[in-house]
């Protein structure tokens, strides 16, 4: 089951079409900054732009910052609302289940579809980064013609290889925070037959969270709210390594993926499924 929804996964035009504008928004302001030679000043624009002027290794890391706050997590609420609530808004549900495939097996096979798709979007952002990013910038040591020329954000040298391990883990980290984003979209996704209306509900729960992380009457939710710890990953550019809210925004997100998928397993075993 898990193989024929990879596959339908990687046969369908619009999640390649996803994956092509994800990493057109980073490659635009790449040429943007090549061309211009003006990059935001430092504490200004989007992370790491400001230094990636002279050291195309880090733009992965501003790429990743670019798709992040909205455009990331529009295709996942796309994907993941699609999971279900689109095999029934085409009627496909009910023959898939006429076949001796379990509800939970298929809610499974939905989820790792997911994952993969939240890990290929994640990674490929990052590997065209690095490729527009040298190509148009050069490597830190190129730039200033010493080694471990890439700095931190706290202001120590890391070579590139401390760079590529750290944009791995910061990696790592968006991913799983995507995953508890989308099975929010999944869970929306088991009560609803339009893929657009769980979308939408999980776009709702993105902009109320955004919004109440502005308040400071929201003070006493925003350790809970699912955009909280987002940008977190930024620590793992820090030396030493900012482990604290990293580690909440791990738990945080483990958290909504498992009781968000309890809960979809919980609707979706028991809907009647007519479509």
């Amino acid at each position: 089951m898990i193989g024929v929804e990879l596959r339908k996964l990687m046969l369908r035009p619009r999640n390649w079409l996803t994956l092509l504008l994800l990493c057109l928004l980073p490659f635009i302001v790449a040429v943007f900054l090549s061309v211009s030679q003006l990059a935001p000043p430092p504490g200004q624009g989007g992370a790491f732009l400001s230094a990636v002027l002279s050291n195309g290794e880090l733009y992965p890391a501003a790429a990743l910052a670019m798709v992040l706050p909205i455009f990331l997590p529009l295709s996942v609420a796309v994907t993941a609302g699609d999971s279900i609530a689109g095999e029934a808004g085409t009627g496909t549900l009910r023959y898939l289940l006429i076949r001796p495939v379990g509800r939970v097996r298929l809610l499974i096979a939905k989820l790792v579809a997911l994952a993969v798709f939240v890990v290929v979007a994640i990674v490929l952002v990052a590997v065209t980064a690095l490729i527009t990013g040298v190509t148009l910038f050069g490597g830190g040591a190129e730039a200033v013609g010493q080694p471990g020329a890439v700095t931190s954000l706290s202001g120590a040298a890391l070579s590139s290889d401390d760079l590529a391990l750290r944009l791995l883990a910061a990696i790592g980290y968006i991913v799983v925070s995507m995953l508890g984003f989308g099975v929010i979209a999944l869970f929306a996704s088991t009560f609803t037959e339009s893929s657009l209306g769980a979308a939408l509900i999980a776009l709702a729960v993105l902009i109320t969270s955004s919004v109440l992380e502005t308040l400071d009457a929201a003070t006493p939710v925003k350790p809970y709210l699912p955009t909280h710890y987002w940008l977190a990953w930024i620590d793992f550019f820090r030396d030493p390594v900012f482990w604290r809210s990293i580690d909440s925004g791990l738990l945080l997100q483990a958290g909504y993926i498992v009781v968000l998928f309890a809960a979809s397993w919980a609707n979706f075993a028991t809907k009647d499924i007519t479509s």
